[in-house]
């Protein structure tokens, strides 16, 4: 509150200028505190553990890790439409505390029993296909994490697809006047980072790239901000690497980027280096999840009836899926779809419906429907309604799972008992 004292004799103008004063230094001191904010988290690398860091300044800030000051090392330095720092800490298990610029960091609990999914979180601007990225109804993902960092998971998985501001707002489109656009720090501020807000240091994230981190959309941004592999480039034009795990307690969880993978028609080079990946994993002695962007078996609207493999992960899969693989985590579509198989295959879960442009025909059933061949036993699809999966388990390893999915105002929209590969919804 801003109080201003009236003096005798003083003119009612004096009051006027003082208010303007005080409001312009409050307005000055709020956007310098915007100017330096920092983002803190914990993700999931490739190596292992680590606290990362995006700040205003050029050297990175001293972490403070189970009471002691341990400094922080640099990712990336300011360069170009990115004049930001990006630093990381490798962590290791035995850490039991951390904060950074004050702010307390959650770290992986042994068991994760409440594993929070989004996917596809960012405003739509390509060409005409325009969302109103200020209007908090029409992308509300501010909202939603607000809700989602409420609920305290144990683990963060984003299923990919962070970027989405390519082309300018049209203008006179309030909708989204004075959006930025492009490969820069804006765009990601904007989509991410700064919508994100209290979630981003709620629990620890698994990063999953999607097809709008591929080099020529926002792929320098990812390279430097949320990657999880080493950065060394600024072109942002990263090849597919090797998939890393994640020990969710009794499930291992096999992070694969395939954002570059040819959807309509099979490409079989591509194929068999995924063919590879999958191979992999057959080694694993506990269940296996799939985090990966794209699906390998979900269905899309097209006509006259659904259909939707992508054809090159559909090939790799059709030869070398191993049988310990019992789940795939998706996005790229924007809804939400649990679909399990007659044949032995993963059930697929797409959770793509966090915050784009949503998909509006979605089958809300699909069983009996096929999609490459592979039948469909149990298909259950929920369109046009933005939300967040919660992958919930009671007890510890072993335990049954459920799916929950939430919409954003925190109402209940769909609930699968998952088993294995099956997923009985209601």
């Amino acid at each position: 509150m801003m109080t201003v004292f009236f003096k005798p004799g003083m003119s009612m103008s004096r009051p006027v200028i003082i208010l303007r004063s005080l409001l312009t230094v409050w307005l000055l001191a709020a956007g310098n505190t915007e100017a330096a904010q920092t983002y803190q988290w914990v993700q999931y690398a490739s190596d292992g553990l680590q606290a990362r860091v995006i700040t205003q300044g050029v050297s990175c800030p001293v972490a403070k890790v189970d009471g002691k000051n341990v400094p922080m090392q640099i990712r990336s330095s300011a360069k170009d439409n990115y004049p930001v720092t990006v630093c990381f800490l490798p962590l290791s298990a035995q850490v039991k505390t951390l904060s950074i610029a004050g702010v307390r960091l959650q770290l992986p609990k042994a068991v994760p029993r409440r594993i929070l999914v989004i996917g596809d979180t960012g405003c739509r601007l390509k060409g005409k296909v325009v969302q109103a990225c200020n209007d908090p109804e029409a992308w509300p993902f501010r909202k939603g994490s607000a809700l989602a960092a409420r609920i305290k998971p144990d683990l963060i998985i984003h299923v990919g697809d962070f970027h989405y501001r390519e082309t300018p707002c049209p203008a006179g489109n309030a909708g989204c006047a004075g959006s930025p656009f492009g490969d820069n720090w804006d765009v990601w501020k904007q989509d991410f980072f700064s919508p994100v807000g209290a979630l981003l240091s709620t629990a620890p994230w698994v990063m999953v790239r999607g097809n709008h981190e591929e080099c020529e959309r926002g792929g320098r941004g990812w390279a430097r901000t949320l990657d999880p592999y080493a950065w060394n480039s600024d072109s942002g034009c990263l090849k597919s690497a090797q998939p890393f795990l994640v020990d969710l307690g009794g499930v291992a969880l096999a992070v694969l980027d395939v954002s570059s993978a040819d959807e309509a028609v099979a490409n079989r080079e591509q194929a068999a280096f995924f063919a590879l990946q999958l191979q992999g994993l057959a080694a694993i002695k506990t269940p296996v999840w799939l985090a990966q962007h794209r699906p390998v078996l979900a269905l899309e609207e097209t006509t006259p009836k659904p259909t939707g493999d992508n054809a090159t992960l559909a090939l790799a899969a059709s030869t070398a899926m191993p049988a310990n693989v019992q789940a795939i985590l998706s996005g790229h579509h924007h809804a939400l779809e649990v679909l399990s198989y007659v044949e032995p295959f993963p059930l697929q879960l797409v959770m793509g419906n966090g915050g784009d442009e949503l998909s509006a025909k979605v089958p809300p059933r699909s069983d009996g429907e096929s999609i490459a061949g592979i039948h469909i036993k149990q298909g259950r699809g929920i369109a046009g309604v933005f939300g967040y999966t919660l992958l919930e388990r009671s007890g510890g390893i072993g335990s049954p799972w459920t799916m929950n999915n939430f919409d954003y105002d925190g109402k209940l929209i769909l609930q699968c008992a998952i088993n294995g590969r099956d997923a009985d919804c209601h």
